[in-house]
């Protein structure tokens, strides 16, 4: 196991499924001790098993991040288990797609709970553990990784929601990388394009995770 990470510490929100499962892998691949973050327990626990059989270290948090409360308290939790954090990956996300006319605003109000307060919550409750990181830290240090969208630059009909939560990601990102890059917390975006093979497929799933892809038949497919 390659051990360029060795003696730090990520957490990784969305992580039950998709990029969230699949970027744990990878810090674990590199040393991390990795803490995932989700709902659904069942294939946290899952992935922390792969993880740990294949050397790795890796915690189970399960939370609801668009609670503040819990999403403050996973941080904690994090830093209690291992005494330190390293990296952030906001990963959670949603993806509700249809027209302004006509829509369902909970629909609405679920993907900015999600996109938009959940990344701010657990960013907030993680940024003085990642500025003790960079200031005291083995690699000097610390990183916070936002998943974005090609949708936080292009906007299309039948994106509105997702659109100005995506956007509102980007400049997040921007804002607070100007007020912390001083400190040596690095902070960027990932801009991430559509999966067309999940697209396809319009099945509901309000348990996912990783930015969830619901009533992917309306809209235009750039």
């Amino acid at each position: 196991m390659d051990s360029s990470l060795s003696n730090t510490v990520a957490l990784v929100t969305g992580a039950s499924s998709g990029i969230g499962a699949a970027t744990a892998r990878r810090l674990a691949e590199h040393g991390a001790s990795v803490a995932l973050v989700a709902r659904r327990r069942d294939r946290l626990e899952d992935l922390a098993t792969e993880i740990e059989e294949a050397g790795g270290t890796a915690l189970v948090v399960e939370v609801d991040i668009t609670d503040r409360t819990q999403a403050e308290a996973a941080v904690q939790k994090v830093v209690e288990r291992f005494g330190r954090l390293d990296i952030l990956v906001n990963n959670a996300g949603l993806m509700l797609l249809g027209p302004v006319v006509g829509a369902d605003v909970e629909e609405w109000e679920r993907m900015i709970a999600v996109n938009v307060r959940g990344l701010l919550s657990t960013t907030r409750a993680a940024l003085p553990h990642l500025l003790e990181a960079a200031e005291e830290g083995p690699r000097r240090v610390a990183d916070i990784v936002n998943i974005s969208s090609i949708a936080g630059r292009f906007a299309w009909g039948g994106y509105g929601v997702y659109n100005l939560t995506k956007f509102g990601v980007n400049g997040f990102t921007e804002s607070l990388r100007q007020e912390v890059t001083q400190r040596h917390v690095r902070v960027g975006v990932l801009e991430r394009r559509r999966d067309r093979t999940r697209l396809a497929q319009p099945a509901r799933d309000p348990e996912r995770d990783d930015h969830s892809v619901l009533r992917a038949d309306r809209g235009p497919r750039p």
